[in-house]
């Protein structure tokens, strides 16, 4: 998968200058605010970046980026969002700022990690708003660790395999945002020249089986809301509906005119969605 999306990753961006639909690019995300708290953590065995924003006193808000990321892409929500909650964002194992040991990704280790962050935060529960890797990694803590989610608002998340568009391996826009990440990678990572071999961890995780994962959210208990993007290059609709239509009282949310992308494409909309979907919590 990296060879053949970093091949057309500069098809990506060329087609991104000709784009009139939001869909259709990514725009750069803003520098992020200044955080009332920054460093790193000594969780499982890794050094894992966090920063929080906002002093309010409400259940806080935790923000989970997807493959390849880091914290930053949420700029623009944690600007937003952080005027009346207290948010928190990481970069997850082996993304960004934060280390790996040398241990095989799953999803199951990342939520571990997440969880061990929250226990070193000294945060009891979270909102989560997670992404991609994200919600998937939402969806585990749902199962594993209900007791630390107020709620889980999942986007473009997938329980199995099959919720994947193949089409994916070759489309332009996610070619474009490897080429972005790629960029990233290289100024944040204690491992800057590891990038194809961080990616090729990452596709092995992303193309492990999983063949229960509908089965297997059945049993989720804790409020969630589906989210899927009308243009999604990634995560087929008939997946998301099929995730929402699983957990129990879980409600489905399409955000219109966005790809997987949304939070870069029509950033003021994300936020809103999120802060809507906590009025009802």
């Amino acid at each position: 998968m990296f060879k053949i999306l970093t091949t057309i990753a500069a098809m990506g961006f060329a087609s991104a200058a000709l784009a009139e639909d939001a869909w259709m690019s990514i725009p750069v995300a803003p520098a992020m605010p200044e955080a009332a708290e920054a460093g790193q953590a000594d969780v499982n065995g890794i050094s894992m970046y966090f920063a929080t924003y906002g002093d309010a006193d409400n259940t806080p808000i935790l923000m989970i980026h997807g493959g390849l990321a880091h914290g930053d892409i949420w700029a623009s929500q944690v600007a937003d969002l952080s005027a009346d909650y207290r948010v928190i964002v990481a970069d997850t194992r082996g993304h960004g700022r934060s280390t790996n040991d040398g241990s095989a990704y799953s999803i199951e280790l990342l939520a571990t990690d997440y969880v061990a962050l929250l226990d070193f935060l000294g945060v009891d529960k979270v909102h989560l708003v997670g992404w991609s890797d994200g919600a998937n990694i939402g969806y585990e803590i749902s199962k594993s660790a209900p007791d630390r989610l107020a709620s889980h608002f999942g986007h473009a998340g997938n329980v199995t395999l099959a919720g994947v568009d193949p089409a994916v391996e070759t489309n332009e826009v996610f070619g474009g945002y490897v080429g972005m990440m790629a960029g990233d990678y290289a100024k944040m990572s204690p491992t800057p020249e590891g990038f194809e071999a961080f990616v090729g961890g990452i596709s092995e995780m992303w193309f492990a089986d999983k063949a229960d994962g509908l089965a297997l959210v059945e049993a989720i208990t804790v409020p969630t809301l589906v989210v899927q993007s009308e243009y999604d290059e990634a995560i087929l609709a008939a997946h998301s509906a099929a995730i929402a239509e699983a957990i129990p009282g879980a409600a489905l949310l399409t955000l219109d005119g966005v790809s997987h992308f949304a939070m870069f494409q029509d950033p003021a909309v994300y936020s809103a969605a999120i802060r809507d979907w906590l009025k009802t919590q």
